[in-house]
């Protein structure tokens, strides 16, 4: 009889805590690390890791595989990457608690705020969800299986519109609304949450136009929601910034709470050239005086397709709010108005988003495809006319289908590098599952390990490794992963160092109703196992996406045992 379920020899371990690499073998026993050094016994199941390196499997603390999990088990494309670990429900956004009269405007929230095909939703969780409630969501999730692990935070959003209906756009909640909320925020955290989610964004606006309702929320109700995880004594709360909700507000709400908070996301650019060396000290303050406080950084540049029809990019500008509300038709005849367009010059003559044509090319244009890849100034400049012409021309001579991508921040490395180096943030912001159609950055793991490890040098292997793995699941409180321990979960990911990486960007049509998406795919991962199971081997997936697969609902940051 063989005494390990799975053996995986002649690798290099790097176990995920920044300790140096080793020669070690690992052997997996009941879906946990059983050994790790010299195996002497048999195992049912060899892998020869030779050449490459054994890691933990990688954790991503920022997707919005919410509503995706309900028609795709695998989560594709972040077990592709080495990711055997996500954390859902980020921004405040989520499909649950939910009415079933609300089902539509959820869903409309999500195409907007989060890029979601409003049709790829709808046919993708179906007419009848298995759930209302937070707890009933991830009881859904746990009779559905996945490939790899998910956790979910409980959304603000979903919250608020569960209790207040469309009003949860409008106003601050009364004082029985709050209670109600709270009830709901500590059923979840006891159900399984990993902790609770909010916005206050500029950038998220839902359906209509209107702001996404955590906005609408004071500053007093935020805290009183985030207090029921202090009660519980468990649970981080994850925060998207806006104005009046930046360093001091996050650092008096981790105080008073006694919970972390880790914020999306300190992106180089944001704040000027410099301006993050002043919020990475700030920080770094903060949590020398055990204030857990963490801003979530990440690894690539933060690129947006979009089309005119869906123009999530400029939709936090005020001049963007009768677009939003328009239907298509009124969307073309805004775009034509000459109002409208010398309106969004003048913007752009003040700075910020509007002004950046300069960094921003022709993805797609079907009449004439020799002008994809096309800096839009330059083209611009060619044909005579303003940029804002020139796109919104395009715009409307291909009924809204013309592509543009547009480089927003993160493009200045040196920035980007200093962000990855320090110790006071968390890797995050992959939006895995989110703007599929716009961007794709659940990549992120091996763009890390090829970039910024190998070509670049700026991470030590051990370093790149404890960032993807111990780093984040410390943080979000992910008690049994990310780290190669014995005792703890059997999530590996094998790769060749001099090899890993992730291709260029590629269109698919490979979500529910026809819709498409960006993915990349991964080379150099030798395989991908999750709680013992070989998940992916050479690039290829090694179980039947409609069996039984191997991932585990991480309630409270653990799997039940």
């Amino acid at each position: 009889m063989a005494e390990l379920d799975l053996a995986i020899r002649g690798g290099t371990v790097v176990d995920g805590t920044g300790a140096p690499a080793r020669r070690a073998d690992v052997g997996i026993r009941a879906g946990k690390l059983a050994e790790i050094g010299k195996l002497s016994g048999r195992a049912a199941r060899e892998l020869d890791a030779s050449g490459c390196v054994v890691a933990p499997g990688f954790v991503d603390i920022h997707t919005h595989y919410d509503a995706q999990i309900f028609w795709d088990r695998m989560l594709t494309i972040s077990p592709w990457h080495g990711v055997t670990s996500v954390v859902m429900g980020n921004c405040g956004f989520g499909v649950a608690p939910t009415r079933p009269d609300h089902r539509d405007l959820i869903m409309r929230t999500l195409e907007n705020v989060e890029g979601m095909s409003l049709d790829a939703l709808r046919a993708g969780i179906g007419p009848d969800w298995p759930f209302e409630t937070f707890p009933e969501y991830l009881d859904a999730l746990e009779a559905r299986g996945s490939a790899i692990n998910v956790g979910a935070l409980v959304g603000h959003t979903p919250v608020r519109l569960y209790v207040m209906g469309e009003q949860a756009t409008e106003r601050e909640a009364s004082e029985d609304e709050i209670a109600q909320m709270e009830r709901i925020v500590a059923e979840a955290v006891r159900a399984g949450a990993i902790g609770f989610a909010t916005s206050k964004s500029a950038t998220h606006v839902g359906y209509e136009g209107r702001p996404v309702p955590s906005r609408a929320a004071s500053l007093g109700e935020i805290e009183r929601l985030a207090a029921t995880l202090g009660a519980a004594g468990k649970g981080i709360v994850q925060a998207t910034i806006g104005r009046g909700f930046f360093t001091r507000e996050l650092g008096e709400l981790a105080r008073k709470i006694g919970r972390p908070v880790s914020w999306t996301a300190l992106l180089a650019g944001a704040l000027g050239p410099d301006g993050h060396r002043k919020v990475l000290e700030d920080h770094q303050a903060l949590q020398r005086q055990g204030v857990a406080v963490y801003p979530q950084v990440a690894c690539r540049p933060l690129n947006f397709e979009f089309q005119w029809k869906a123009p999530f990019p400029f939709e936090s500008m005020q001049l963007f709010q009768p677009v939003s509300r328009a239907d298509f038709a009124g969307k073309k005849k805004i775009y034509a108005d000459p109002q409208f367009r010398a309106a969004l010059r003048a913007r752009g003559e003040l700075g910020g988003l509007a002004a950046r044509w300069e960094n921003t090319v022709v993805a797609s244009y079907a009449p004439d495809p020799s002008l994809e890849e096309r800096n839009v100034v330059e083209l611009a400049a060619e044909r005579g006319v303003h940029p804002v012409d020139l796109v919104l021309d395009m715009g409307l001579e291909t009924e809204l289908e013309a592509r543009f991508r547009i480089a927003i921040m993160n493009t200045d490395e040196e920035a980007v590098r200093e962000l990855l180096s320090h110790p006071a943030v968390v890797l995050g912001l992959s939006d895995a599952g989110a703007h599929a159609s716009q961007l794709c950055d659940g990549c992120f793991s091996t763009h890390l390990l090829s970039h910024w490890v190998r070509e670049k040098q700026a991470l030590t292997l051990e370093q790149g490794v404890r960032l993807l793995s111990s780093r984040s699941a410390e943080v979000f409180g992910i008690a049994d992963r990310g780290r190669l321990e014995t005792g703890l979960a059997g999530d590996v990911a094998i790769f060749d160092p001099d090899t890993v990486g992730c291709s260029p960007l590629r269109r698919v049509h490979d979500l529910p109703a026809g819709q498409d998406r960006l993915i990349a795919d991964a080379s150099g991962m030798r395989a991908v196992v999750v709680n013992g199971v070989v998940l992916r081997e050479d690039g290829r997936d090694s179980l039947d996406p409609s069996g039984p697969l191997p991932g585990r609902v991480l309630r409270g940051g653990a799997a039940r045992a």
